[in-house]
């Protein structure tokens, strides 16, 4: 991923220092395993563990030559050991190293991701509390709808948030593999106490049926979940992007001092932030389908899945660490416009309203279609004209339906169960990490 979208910490996740370090600790943790069955001299594996290294420009060198990396880095540590490198890499194939070092880091860039949402996640309850009773127009196919409070758009996405935190989480424990199984999986050449020593020593489970390689619907769900969230991330940007426009101007990006939005327009405070997530976005969403076709391979294994998997694991995770360090720094610094969300809801009335005066007919004995029709009837210009309704509602009972009671309510009885929610859930310690 290029600088411009990549935050350094999620970078490392992805280094080739990282990689070869934890190749050389999975390499380390068989052969002690090894040694403790007597498989290898116990001597041995500690010698291998004491001596081991590796030069990255040696790497690439010997890789240039053998086009093979794992043998490249095989050559490169052994030359750091001597003659005991003979039982380096012993009854175990390239994909043991290689799928073991992929869900170390998936489970390191898996914690990154859970930490940025539940950061998210506890400013979207900040933001729900503090604008719980901010009304403002509801809006279906962008027309004008019923009321509802800026507080409940910021508890329809927390919601979706902590959906998104189950999701990484379980992708995450499905991706908690370790692979020790030999060429095509069936411990022929090593036991599968091995597996099990090792998967221990690194925190992972140990994999039961596999081929060469764990197979790829984990993978597969992995990158959905990352794709899903950051439809979310997108969600929100859209909808700061339209409650910015021109006319309705109920929210905005925070637009610095010294800050330009236009080279032709001086005016312009353009939402460049959340228009830029909505295209990142889309990157994301592309590696579902490389993701989904690296589960279908040749018999036991090919490397068709291994090109893609360079590229979408590091760019998907980067990029959706950027996105949601971004949108919380959008959320924290928006600025909501809370007399132009009542000033729109002013000149909407009465007709978002006309659900309630609805209601109200028919609670009066009125048929719901003849309600319906009446009320309909009288909303000429986008004015409601009250003469007919007249009739069969007072005016103390026309006043009485327009109002927001029930709607507070229900908003303050939603608050304070999530609320509770949260402060019970197995991420909420998680916060003080930040």
């Amino acid at each position: 991923m290029i600088e411009r979208y990549s935050r350094d910490e999620m970078v490392q996740v992805w280094s080739e220092e990282t990689k070869f370090e934890t190749w050389l600790t999975i390499e380390k943790a068989i052969c002690l395993a090894q040694a403790n069955e007597g498989i290898i001299p116990l001597q041995t594996a500690q010698n291998i563990n004491s001596k081991a290294k590796f030069d990255i420009s040696r790497i690439k060198e010997i890789e240039g030559k053998v086009k093979h990396e794992i043998l490249a880095f095989l050559k490169s540590v052994e030359e750091s050991i001597g003659e005991d490198s003979n039982y380096l890499h012993f009854g175990i194939t390239s994909s043991d190293i290689l799928d073991t070092c992929t869900s170390i880091q998936i489970q390191k860039a898996s914690e990154l991701l859970l930490l940025d949402l539940i950061q998210i996640d506890i400013l979207l309850l900040v933001l729900a509390k503090k604008y719980k009773h901010t009304l403002c127009i509801g809006r279906t196919h962008g027309m004008n709808a019923e009321p509802t409070t800026f507080g409940y758009k910021c508890l329809v996405w927390l919601m979706e948030c902590k959906r998104n935190i189950k999701r990484l989480m379980e992708s995450k424990e499905s991706n908690s593999v370790c692979k020790i199984g030999g060429a095509v999986g069936t411990y022929e050449n090593t036991p599968r106490s091995i597996q099990q020593a090792v998967a221990n020593k690194l925190e992972l489970k140990s994999a039961f049926f596999e081929t060469q390689i764990i197979q790829r619907d984990r993978i597969a769900e992995f990158i959905c979940s990352l794709a899903i969230c950051a439809s979310f991330v997108e969600k929100v940007a859209t909808e700061i992007r339209n409650l910015q426009r021109s006319g309705i101007e109920e929210v905005e990006e925070f637009f610095g001092k010294d800050q330009k939005g236009s080279s032709a327009m001086p005016h312009k405070h353009n939402p460049i932030s959340c228009e830029n997530l909505c295209g990142l976005s889309r990157m994301i969403r592309s590696y579902v389908g490389p993701a989904l076709e690296d589960n279908v391979l040749w018999h036991e294994r090919d490397i068709s899945h291994s090109s893609v998997e360079r590229i979408i694991l590091p760019d998907a995770t980067i990029l959706l660490d950027y996105m949601l360090v971004k949108l919380y720094n959008i959320l924290t610094n928006l600025n909501v416009n809370e007399k132009k969300m009542l000033s729109n809801l002013e000149n909407a009335k009465p007709q978002i309203y006309s659900e309630k005066l609805l209601l109200t007919l028919m609670k009066k004995g009125m048929k719901r279609s003849d309600a319906y029709d009446l009320v309909q009837s009288s909303i000429k210009d986008n004015i409601m004209d009250y003469t007919n309704i007249s009739k069969f509602l007072s005016e103390n009972e026309i006043s009485n339906t327009l109002n927001n009671a029930n709607l507070f309510v229900e908003i303050d009885k939603s608050l304070f169960q999530v609320h509770e929610n949260f402060l019970k859930s197995e991420y909420y310690n998680c916060k003080n990490r930040m």
